[in-house]
């Protein structure tokens, strides 16, 4: 009998607490500025801070607040100004050389037999894509690496060069459709045979 009032008790405290969760997330949500995602979802991700701001976030804020211009930003590239310049009804505009040059995507690549395993890359990445421990060797995760070149000056006995991203077919992704143009459908159109649809 007291093991079935305590997992009442439980029960009830556990409801009660979901509610009043349930109720504060709907009483105090915070409403985040659309632009500002819209912008956020064009920047690259590489989180390198190469556009001045420690993220791509808070770029996009300072975009979305007219505090920075939408030329910032080498990862992303001419393309990512275009788009940017495209979002917000701007003239487009050339990257700022004071930020640095667009180049071909780069991953990190660590010599295991010169690596000293001090941690100061780990802490360096911002995107974690460095796996180690300390006095251990350590090694970057291609996939997760987005070549901010943030983990190469911190190592003490330059073991980590940037090489650049070789596109397989495992790599390779469909380009996202561009507004302007229609994109054609496959649309079935009897039980064997299709036709593209504009």
């Amino acid at each position: 009998m007291d093991i079935v009032i305590a997992i009442a008790a439980i029960t009830g405290l556990a409801a009660a607490f979901g509610l009043l969760l349930g109720y504060s997330a709907i009483r105090f949500k915070v409403e985040g500025d659309p632009v500002v995602d819209q912008i956020d979802a064009i920047l690259p991700q590489t989180q390198c801070g190469q556009c001045g701001y420690p993220g791509c976030r808070p770029y996009a804020e300072a975009i979305a607040a007219g505090e920075a211009d939408i030329n910032q930003c080498p990862p992303g590239g001419e393309a990512g100004v275009q788009a940017l310049a495209d979002l917000l009804d701007r003239d487009a505009k050339p990257l700022n050389p004071e930020n640095g040059a667009e180049s071909a995507k780069m991953v990190a690549v660590i010599d295991e037999q010169v690596c000293i395993g001090c941690t100061l890359c780990i802490r360096a990445c911002p995107v974690d894509a460095i796996l180690g421990a300390t006095k251990q060797m350590h090694t970057v995760i291609a996939d997760e690496c987005t070549g901010c070149k943030l983990c190469v000056s911190p190592c003490p006995v330059d073991c980590i060069s940037m090489v650049a991203f070789d596109e397989t077919l495992e790599t390779w992704r469909w380009p996202f459709p561009d507004n302007k143009g229609t994109v054609p459908i496959l649309v079935e159109t009897a039980p064997h045979k299709t036709d593209l649809v504009a």
